[in-house]
């Protein structure tokens, strides 16, 4: 399958190496992996801020980026993204583009494809973060689960409140901080509570939030994205 890689700007500037691993473990499923260049914002935080013709721009011109590389699928590692073009972007911007069908965050098409055994190992005791676009408004919750059950030597602990938010948001983190740290306290201390090693997500946002709060408690809990893990072969960060 020709898959298209949309790298979103938290990963790109970020976090690449979660770019690199989702591009590794597509190819070593097989498929024929693409980088549109010239990718740019995909307008998730001008809507959140609600500058809704400034988001349909950057949405409509990013769309037609990757529509125009001719992908089977366009696989992103971040339901955030995922949910802001392919769920808000119709009800919120009148965003009408035919790609739209082929977007997916990466647990979302290796479930689809069937790929669930990865041929992954990862020696570590791993506990699950839902991020909350992925889990509400993508319904991407037993999927990931299922994928990290079955990667080899890890073990998979479910934390209390799993599906609660971790006080990122976005543009939330920043207008309210007070309360987007209160937020994370309460999820960490569930991290912290589960005993696992790893925290696992499919939110690269996400992560950086909580790898945050884990070290100002100088805590030994690392941060994981799910790609990571899948295109391990045995060893640790």
């Amino acid at each position: 399958m020709r898959v298209a890689l949309f790298i979103p700007c938290f990963v790109d500037l970020l976090v690449p190496q979660v770019g690199l691993a989702t591009a590794r473990l597509l190819a070593r499923l097989g498929h024929e992996v693409i980088y549109p260049a010239g990718q740019t914002c995909c307008g998730q935080p001008a809507l959140n801020a609600g500058r809704f013709e400034d988001a349909a721009c950057l949405a409509r011109r990013l769309c037609d980026l990757l529509a125009a590389a001719s992908p089977d699928a366009v696989v992103a590692p971040s339901g955030s993204c995922v949910a802001a073009l392919r769920v808000e972007g119709p009800d919120r911007l009148g965003l009408d583009h035919d790609v739209l069908g082929r977007l997916l965050e990466l647990s979302e098409f290796l479930a689809a494809e069937g790929e669930i055994d990865v041929g992954a190992r990862f020696p570590g005791r791993v506990t699950w973060h839902d991020g909350c676009h992925a889990l509400r408004e993508l319904g991407v919750r037993d999927g990931p689960r299922a994928l990290l059950g079955a990667v080899r030597d890890l073990e998979l602990v479910e934390m209390q409140a799993a599906e609660e938010c971790c006080g990122f948001g976005g543009t939330f983190a920043v207008k309210a901080p007070a309360v987007s740290a209160g937020m994370g306290a309460r999820k960490v201390d569930a991290i912290e509570a589960s005993g696992a090693a790893f925290v696992a997500s499919t939110e690269p946002s996400c992560l950086l939030q909580i790898d945050g709060l884990l070290r100002r408690r100088r805590s030994r809990i690392r941060t994981i994205h799910l790609a990571e893990i899948l295109a391990s072969d045995g060893g640790t960060r």
